[in-house]
C-alpha cells in the first residue's frame, strides 16, 4: 500500500514540476528561435488539421468520373475551326492566347466537358460550349452517343443547363463553395484537349476572383450609341456579368470547359469556365464557378428557361488605397457608389451616391465579387441587408431586388447602330472608340470591331474584335454610320481597312 503511495506521489510531483516547467517557458520565451517557440505554443495543443500529404483521390475521382461527360458541338459550315463563336476555346483562346490553326471552309467543330445532374439528364455546362451550336452530342461513360438540347442558357455567369434523353444515369453529388477553403485540395474532371475523362489534383488558389472575361461582350445598345451621337458622351455601362471564381492550380485545358471541379469527398464546388495562360495551355492558373452561384441559375433555367436576376440598382467601384485618394475620401475598402438607378432598389432603401457599401448580410465587402456573386444567388422580389457608411458612419439597409425593368434595360439583341449593308459587306459590327481606346492607341477617331461574322470579309482576314479601324477606304471614321458611309467609295472594287492593334498599325484589302 505504501508502495503504491509512493508511486501516485512521485507521479503528482512529476506532473507538477513538468507544468510549471512548461509555464515558466511559456512566460520566458524571448531567447528562443521561432521554431523552439512554435514547440513550446502548441505541445499540448496540437493542431487540429492534419497533413494531406499522403491524401488519396482514388474513390473522389471514381464517383466523379461516370459523371462527367463529353460535349460536342457542330457550327455552320462557313465559319472557322477553333475560332467563332461558341467554341470552348473562345474563353481560352481569345481573353489567353491565340486565335488557333483556322481552317477555310471546314466544317466547325468543338468539344467540351459537362456535368450530370439529375439521373434523368439534366447536365451543366458552360454558356461558351453550347452557344450558337447547330447540334450538341453528349457522349456518356458508358460510350453511348446522345443528343441535347439547351435548356436555358445565361452569358453573365457562362452557365448553361442541356438535357439529354436518358434514364438511370451517374450523378456528380453538389456540395458547398462557401465552404471552401483557400489551401484545400481539389480535382478538375474533364476532357481536355480532346482527350478521355482526364482527372488533375491541385488546390484552391484563391476565392472569389474576377478575371473580366464576361464584361469584354456588354456592348453599346441602339439607344446609348444615338445618345453618344447626340452628345459625344459614352454611355455609363451597367455591367450585368458575375464573375466570382474559384482559382485553383489543378490543370485544366480547353476541353475542360463545363468540366467539374471537385473537393476530396467528391462533391461538385465548381464549374471550369477558363484559364489563365499566354499560350491557351495551362499554365497554373485555371477558374471555376462556384456551385452555389450556378444552382440558382439552373434552377431558373429549369423552371423559366431564363435567369430571373435581381438588381440593386447601383453602379459602383472597388475602393483601394489610389481609388481613395482619387475621390478624396478616407475610406480604403468597400464599393464605393458611383450612381443610383431612379426605379431600382437601392434608390427605394435611401441608397445615396457617395455611399460605400461595406457589408453584404453582415460580411465584409471588399471587391465586387463579394456583392455580385450574393445578389446572384437571389431573385426580384428577394431582399439583402447592406451595411453602408455614410459620412463616416455605418447604417443598415434592407433593399428588395428588382428585376430588369427596374433598370429600363433595352433590348440586348443589339449590339450598335449598324446597318445590313455593314454586316454583308465586312461582316461586322462597329462602336464608336472610347477617348481611353484611342488614346491607347494614339489615334484621333476610330471605331472599335465589337463582332465578327464567321465566313465573312473580317473573319478571313483574322480582325478580331476589340481591334480599333481608323479609316475605310482612305476615310476617318469614328461610327458605324461613317463605316456605311465610306465604304461606296473604294476604288478598283478593293475595300481598304486601316486601323490600330496592339502590334502596331495594319492596312487590309480585299474585292
Amino acid at each position: 500500500m505504501k508502495k503504491i503511495a509512493l508511486i501516485v506521489l512521485a507521479a503528482f510531483i512529476g506532473g507538477a514540476v513538468a507544468i510549471g516547467g512548461y509555464k515558466m517557458l511559456e512566460h520566458n520565451t524571448n531567447g528562443l528561435t521561432l521554431a523552439e517557440k512554435q514547440n513550446v505554443l502548441f505541445a499540448s495543443n496540437p493542431s487540429k488539421i492534419s497533413s494531406t500529404g499522403a491524401i488519396d483521390f482514388v474513390q473522389a475521382a471514381a464517383a466523379v468520373s461516370p459523371a462527367v461527360v463529353h460535349i460536342r458541338t457542330t457550327f455552320k459550315s462557313e465559319g472557322s475551326e477553333g475560332g467563332g463563336s461558341g467554341s470552348p476555346m473562345d474563353m481560352m483562346e481569345e481573353f489567353f492566347g491565340g486565335r488557333g490553326r483556322r481552317t477555310r471552309g471546314a466544317p466547325r467543330a468543338a468539344s467540351g466537358s459537362g456535368v450530370i445532374l439529375t439521373p434523368d439528364g439534366y447536365i451543366v455546362t458552360n454558356n461558351h460550349v453550347v452557344d450558337n451550336a447547330e447540334k450538341i452530342q453528349v457522349v456518356l461513360s458508358d460510350r453511348r452517343k446522345v443528343e441535347a438540347k439547351v435548356i436555358g442558357r445565361d452569358p453573365n455567369t457562362d452557365l448553361a443547363l442541356i438535357k439529354v434523353d436518358a434514364t438511370d444515369l451517374p450523378v456528380v453529388k453538389m456540395g458547398n463553395s462557401d465552404n471552401v477553403q483557400v489551401g484545400e485540395w481539389v480535382l478538375a474532371v474533364g476532357f481536355p484537349l480532346d482527350l478521355q475523362t482526364t482527372v488533375t489534383a491541385g488546390i484552391v488558389s484563391a476565392k472569389s476572383r474576377a478575371i473580366g472575361i464576361l464584361n469584354r461582350d456588354q456592348q453599346p445598345t441602339e439607344e446609348e450609341y444615338d445618345e453618344y451621337q447626340r452628345t459625344g458622351k459614352a454611355p455609363a455601362r451597367t455591367n450585368s456579368a458575375i464573375e466570382s471564381y474559384i482559382q485553383t492550380d489543378a490543370a485544366i485545358n480547353p476541353g475542360n470547359s463545363g468540366g467539374a471541379l471537385v473537393n476530396a469527398n467528391g462533391e461538385l464546388i465548381g464549374i471550369n469556365a477558363a484559364i489563365a495562360s499566354q499560350t491557351g495551355t495551362n499554365e497554373g492558373y485555371g477558374f471555376a464557378i462556384p456551385v452555389n452561384l450556378a444552382k440558382k441559375i439552373l434552377e431558373d433555367f429549369k423552371k423559366y428557361g431564363s435567369v430571373k436576376r435581381g438588381y440593386v440598382g447601383v453602379t459602383f467601384q472597388e475602393l483601394n488605397a489610389d481609388a481613395a485618394e482619387n475621390l478624396k475620401i478616407n475610406d480604403v475598402s468597400g464599393l464605393y457608389v458611383n450612381d443610383v438607378m431612379p426605379n431600382g432598389g437601392g434608390a427605394a432603401a435611401g441608397i445615396k451616391k457617395g455611399d460605400i457599401i461595406k457589408k453584404v448580410e453582415g460580411k465584409e465587402v471588399f471587391a465586387s465579387p463579394d456583392l455580385q456573386e450574393k445578389i446572384g444567388r437571389m431573385s426580384p422580389g428577394d431582399k439583402v441587408q447592406l451595411t453602408l457608411s455614410r459620412d463616416g458612419k455605418e447604417q443598415i439597409v434592407n433593399v428588395t431586388l428588382k428585376g430588369d425593368e427596374s433598370l429600363n434595360k433595352p433590348k440586348n439583341t443589339v449590339l450598335a447602330k449598324t446597318t445590313g449593308a455593314t454586316m454583308g459587306k465586312l461582316g461586322a459590327s462597329f462602336a464608336p472608340a472610347s477617348a481611353a481606346t484611342k488614346a491607347k492607341f494614339g489615334a484621333k477617331n476610330g471605331v472599335v470591331v465589337t463582332a465578327v461574322e464567321p465566313g465573312k470579309a473580317f473573319d478571313n482576314l483574322d480582325i478580331p474584335k476589340g481591334l480599333l479601324v481608323t479609316s475605310i477606304n482612305g476615310k476617318p471614321v469614328n461610327s458605324a454610320k461613317d463605316v456605311e458611309a465610306a465604304l461606296p467609295t473604294s476604288k478598283n472594287g478593293k475595300t481598304t481597312v486601316a486601323g490600330i492593334g496592339p502590334n502596331g498599325n495594319y492596312t487590309f484589302s480585299f474585292n
